[in-house]
């Protein structure tokens, strides 16, 4: 197992960090907005983008090819593809507990990969992450932009609830 954390030092980006080193930024675009950019320790970008009518499929792009998309389903789990190198694979993301909250990426079978612990940080009004990753997990090539973008869902996941709760 393998632990990383996210830390926002302001209210619109947050960085991801494993042992001190910087792995790589989630960045937003504005305040109530799905779209980011993911900027990588390798200084490769991809971009965060809704799409469709009520923007419920947000898309993540390098240029103009898809390489992940993800929607929340009718019982609240995010359903992620993946299409790196022209494979297809899909994942689930999920919401997991109330009073010890966290959330969960596991493959199709149900096998887990990470567990994001947010933390509220009250003085800042901000959520920080702590991310447990499996030594599953840890052997994909495209780890960095998965984990990155669980964390996009973590926010996408929250943002949606408190829209669906009125709070």
């Amino acid at each position: 197992m393998t632990q990383y954390q996210a830390k926002s030092p302001n209210s619109l980006s947050f960085d991801i960090t494993k042992s001190d080193q910087l792995i790589g930024k989630l960045i937003y675009q504005g305040w109530f907005k799905f779209n980011a950019v993911i900027e990588l320790s390798d200084n490769s970008t991809y971009q965060i983008e809704p799409k469709g009518f009520w923007g419920t499929t947000i898309e993540l792009k390098d240029g103009e090819n898809v390489l992940l998309k993800f929607n929340m389903n009718w019982n609240g789990e995010i359903i992620i593809q993946t299409f790196f190198d022209n494979v297809e694979k899909d994942y689930i993301f999920k919401h997991r507990g109330i009073f010890k909250e966290s959330y969960v990426l596991t493959d199709h079978e149900g096998a887990e990969l990470l567990v994001m612990k947010p933390h509220l940080k009250w003085n800042l009004m901000n959520y920080e992450y702590t991310i447990t990753t499996s030594d599953n997990f840890e052997t994909f090539p495209q780890k960095e932009i998965l984990l990155i973008s669980s964390l996009h869902c973590a926010n996408y996941y929250m943002s949606m609830m408190t829209t669906f709760m009125g709070v």
